[in-house]
C-alpha cells in the first residue's frame, strides 16, 4: 500500500453493506456480504478521480487486515479481489479453504 493511504481509516458502512476508504472527498469501496466466520467480498469500485493512485488496492488491503483481525474467512468472489490476493499470496492463508478457485491462488 502506498504511504498517502497508511493513515486513512477504513470505514464498515453496514447499512450499504460496504467496506470505505475516502480519499480526497471520493470513496474507494467494495460491496460485501457477511456471516458468522465468512465476510464474501462481492465488488470493488474506485471513482475514476481516484484511477491509477492505488486507492482500490488500498481499500482490498485494509479490508483484508479488518477480516483477518475479526478472525472470520475471506470469499475473494470480486475478480479484483481475486487477483489482489493472488498477487500478494500472504493473504491467502485468511481465504476459505473450500472457496472455489482456492487453488488458483
Amino acid at each position: 500500500m502506498k504511504p498517502e493511504f497508511e493513515n486513512i481509516i477504513l470505514h464498515k458502512n453496514q447499512d450499504q453493506k460496504r467496506f470505505e476508504l475516502e480519499v480526497n472527498n471520493f470513496i474507494a469501496f467494495i460491496d460485501y456480504k457477511e456471516t458468522e466466520n465468512h465476510i464474501a467480498l462481492i465488488h470493488t469500485e474506485s471513482p475514476t478521480e481516484l484511477a491509477g493512485t492505488g486507492a482500490a488496492s488500498a481499500v482490498v488491503e485494509k479490508t483484508l487486515v479488518y477480516i483477518k483481525e475479526s478472525g472470520k474467512k475471506v470469499l475473494p468472489y470480486c475478480p479484483f479481489v481475486f487477483a489482489y490476493i493472488k498477487k500478494h499470496p500472504e493473504w491467502k492463508t485468511i481465504v476459505d479453504e473450500h472457496f472455489n478457485g482456492y487453488d488458483q491462488l
